[in-house]
């Protein structure tokens, strides 16, 4: 599902028990300088990551200041984040102009919130020119945070250069499944993208195939464009002189981490692309 870019006036894009993707939710909050927004999530565990400007998180008794160093848009410095608990009231303060994202997973029990300052993020860089499948990828919730996290993965994703392919070799992740012999081989994780392009008029495709070698759907994504992956192979690209960007938001049915499985028709690719299987060892 493609959800046009609109103002939302800091409502959730993706609100709780959405009826594709239930294990995810998705705000984007904007405030000017001083003011401030409240939320609180039964059932969801949260991310703040300011897109743009810096913020201060207060949560459970603890206040996390200066989360979020960039300026003008995502390319502009790197990001940050504060673990919000589930069922834990959240108070975001503006210390500048910000846009944030607020990123949530289902899931029941409560922990205890933390900051993820630049330093801490997970980062994989794999792909190459030559494939067209070159691309960057931070990982504000990712393996390093696996033991303090209950469902949830947040990530952002740039590709490298001016056009090109992300999400390739075509995968899914749309059910809790094993092979014969008991061998883990899928998991049910739900998704949700929010796409930004570089100069800001630029746009892309995101493709979704829900059956290997059949045809599928395919939405045109611009600046602001939300996806929700409900099931399927989706893989998407940038048109040509435009860089892209994508904030990731990934809920587990019955664990946290996400077991991939590829398309058949193009898993040869796996041995064509460089650094894949980092790529994968990331997302825990």
């Amino acid at each position: 599902m493609h959800i046009a870019p609109f103002d939302n006036e800091n409502r959730a894009i993706v609100d709780v028990e959405d009826a594709h993707v239930p294990l995810v939710y998705f705000n984007i909050v904007k405030l000017r300088a001083g003011a401030h927004f409240d939320y609180r999530l039964k059932g969801y565990e949260t991310c703040v990551v300011p897109a743009t400007g810096t913020v201060t998180v207060e949560c459970a008794g603890e206040s996390f200041a200066g989360i979020g160093n960039r300026g003008k848009d995502v390319w502009d410095g790197d990001p940050e984040g504060v673990y919000v608990p589930t069922d834990t009231g959240c108070r975001i303060t503006a210390q500048t102009d910000t846009e944030v994202f607020i990123a949530g997973a289902k899931f029941a029990e409560t922990l205890k919130p933390f900051a993820v300052r630049t330093p801490e993020l997970d980062l994989v860089q794999y792909g190459s020119d030559d494939t067209k499948t070159h691309r960057k990828i931070k990982h504000i919730l990712g393996a390093a945070h696996h033991d303090r996290v209950g469902r949830l993965l947040v990530s952002e994703l740039f590709t490298v250069g001016a056009g090109g392919w992300s999400g390739f070799p075509s995968h899914k992740h749309d059910t809790d499944r094993r092979d014969e012999s008991g061998e883990l081989i899928e998991t049910r994780h739900d998704e949700c993208y929010n796409f930004r392009f570089k100069p800001d008029y630029g746009s892309g495709l995101q493709m979704l195939q829900r059956v290997d070698n059949e045809p599928g759907d395919a939405y045109h994504i611009v600046n602001g464009s939300t996806v929700l992956i409900d099931k399927g192979y989706h893989p998407c690209c940038a048109l040509p002189g435009y860089e892209m960007y994508y904030f990731t938001i990934l809920g587990g049915q019955s664990q946290r981490s996400l077991k991939q499985y590829f398309q058949p028709t193009h898993a040869e690719q796996l041995h064509t692309i460089p650094g894949i299987m980092d790529m994968v060892a990331k997302f825990k």
